[in-house]
């Protein structure tokens, strides 16, 4: 049997027996054994009622957290001509075109989040098994692709988080760093609960929001009741 460190068993020990939380009680306890030596990201994991293989019940989206993420989100964008240079003026850290292709087809991916104008989608489409199993695909659905280049630049860098239904109907997503105050990780736990609330398709039956749980990078995890990160208690 593995050995169990001493910040582990604290932890555990911390999370025995909660469930079904608050949301403030289950930040708290998220950030008081948030311990690792760097500054954890508090993730959240929510359990939906949907099956995303039917069309008709795939849950995708974006929200801007109020309090950002508290990540240094790295850009890139395809474009050309006066587009490449409204890119560059607000911020993106990577711009290109065809020599963009190349790059992302010969393994370097140096970028957290890809945004392209309508015209390049004919490059970026030659990307689709590289780019679409680590949810880099552009998709107009969530602003990715679009003409305004610089909104969706300030919006990737100004804490928007993007939010897509994986094959169990779980979605996840970092809301935040352990050194948030509780506020700002409550705040923002609540803004993406309701994104992903006002994201419910039309195909979803039964209950739609099965199981939310909230969690730091390296510390157990705490589920929270429904009802109180919904505001239905």
């Amino acid at each position: 049997m593995a050995k169990v460190g001493k910040r582990t068993a604290a932890a555990r020990a911390a999370f025995d027996g909660k469930v079904n939380v608050t949301v403030a009680e289950a930040v708290a306890l998220v950030k008081g054994n948030a311990k690792a030596k760097f500054d954890e990201t508090v993730e959240i994991a929510m359990q939906l009622g949907v099956d995303p293989r039917h069309a008709d019940q795939m849950v995708r989206g974006t929200v801007n957290l109020p309090n950002g993420t508290g990540k240094t989100v790295r850009v890139a964008v395809f474009a050309r001509g006066e587009k490449a240079d409204e890119a560059k003026a607000a911020g993106a850290d990577i711009v290109g075109a065809e020599d963009l292709m190349e790059t992302v087809q010969g393994g370097t991916i140096e970028f957290d989040r890809c945004i392209a104008t309508p015209d390049m989608m004919g490059v970026v489409g030659r990307l689709g098994k590289v780019l679409g199993p680590r949810n880099l695909m552009p998709n107009p659905r969530v602003g990715t692709v679009t003409m305004d280049v610089k909104a969706a630049v300030e919006a990737a860098k100004g804490g928007e988080v993007q939010f897509k239904a994986e094959k169990a109907g779980v979605v996840h997503a970092g809301i935040g760093k352990a050194s948030f105050d509780a506020k700002q990780l409550e705040e923002n736990l609540l803004a993406f609960v309701d994104a992903v609330g006002k994201a419910k398709p039309t195909g979803a039956k039964g209950t739609y929001m099965k199981k939310i749980a909230v969690s730091s990078t390296m510390g157990p995890g705490v589920t929270v009741d429904v009802a109180s990160a919904t505001g239905n208690e």
